[in-house]
């Protein structure tokens, strides 16, 4: 706080912090007091709204822990978030670690152009792309015709559709974060893990990943928050045996009309995903200061 008075002066530091305080108010403490006012309350015609009826309670609340069908749901959306945050830090580490130590100023070049570009087309456009892909007569199953892998067409749509999809939606969300810690670690210490007879996947275990952790747990957070929070990719590419929490709120809001429920179910999804946050940082000891960097 002093270091932004010293830098910009008290009076354009102050139009800062006051344009902050708006926006923190305004676009996240004002609309989820709204959601948590709407979820207290029964969903009651204009008419009887600040009637006798109109009460605060948790039934909205309740009726998601006594709906079996509604918490199955929620419970394999929490696993299949985790699912594909473990999935794309799988496939975005090497890359990451590719781009940050080995690749030379070229060929890092045209790697985040290939990887930044497809994201200047909307996320629903590209999830049809994959639509498309995994479609039943699409091009992924002519091809594996065509080579002999499969002897007919293979539906992808579902649990693997979703997870292709998210996968490729938020992997620059788990890859920049990587590679922005790996490419401060200095070469020398690789080298001199490499000197001293370690395997490569004890210097990645014992070096770089140590190195890393704050970058990791970033997107780790970012890339669960989204999933767990996404709508096109379960909406596009699931079927109705995947279908995904979000979908249910969705439901609740502009199907069934009640807003009071789908604000208590997405209260929940919010409150679980914030716990799984921060037992992320904590398994990886870091704070919300090294993830805001």
């Amino acid at each position: 706080m002093r270091d932004l008075f010293q830098r910009f002066g008290g009076w354009l530091a102050s139009f800062f912090l006051i344009l902050v305080a708006i926006w923190l108010v305004g676009m996240v403490l004002a609309p989820n007091l709204m959601t948590l006012d709407y979820a207290l309350r029964p969903n009651l015609p204009p008419a009887r709204i600040g009637g006798p009826d109109d009460i605060y309670s948790l039934a909205n609340f309740t009726y998601l822990a006594n709906e079996a069908v509604h918490r199955t749901i929620f419970l394999k959306t929490i696993w299949a978030s985790g699912l594909v945050t473990l999935t794309t830090f799988v496939v975005c580490y090497p890359i990451a670690f590719w781009m940050a130590q080995r690749a030379t100023r070229a060929q890092l070049s045209i790697a985040l152009m290939a990887l930044i570009v497809p994201f200047f087309v909307n996320e629903v456009l590209r999830t049809l792309g994959w639509y498309i892909i995994l479609a039943y007569r699409g091009p992924l199953n002519a091809a594996l015709l065509g080579l002999g892998i499969i002897d007919r067409p293979v539906r992808w749509q579902g649990d693997l559709g979703v997870l292709a999809g998210m996968v490729y939606a938020y992997i620059l969300f788990m890859l920049l974060p990587i590679y922005n810690a790996i490419e401060s670690l200095e070469k020398a210490q690789i080298d001199a893990a490499r000197d001293l007879g370690a395997p490569v996947w004890r210097t990645h275990w014992r070096v770089v990943i140590p190195h890393a952790k704050a970058g990791i747990a970033t997107g780790c957070v970012f890339t669960f928050m989204l999933a767990a929070g996404s709508y096109v990719a379960p909406a596009l590419l699931g079927s109705p045996g995947s279908r995904w929490f979000t979908e249910i709120i969705y439901n609740w809001f502009f199907e069934g009309g009640d807003w009071n429920r789908g604000a208590a179910y997405a209260l929940v999804l919010l409150g679980l995903c914030l716990l799984v946050v921060l037992v992320t940082l904590r398994i990886f000891r870091v704070n919300l200061a090294d993830v805001a960097k």
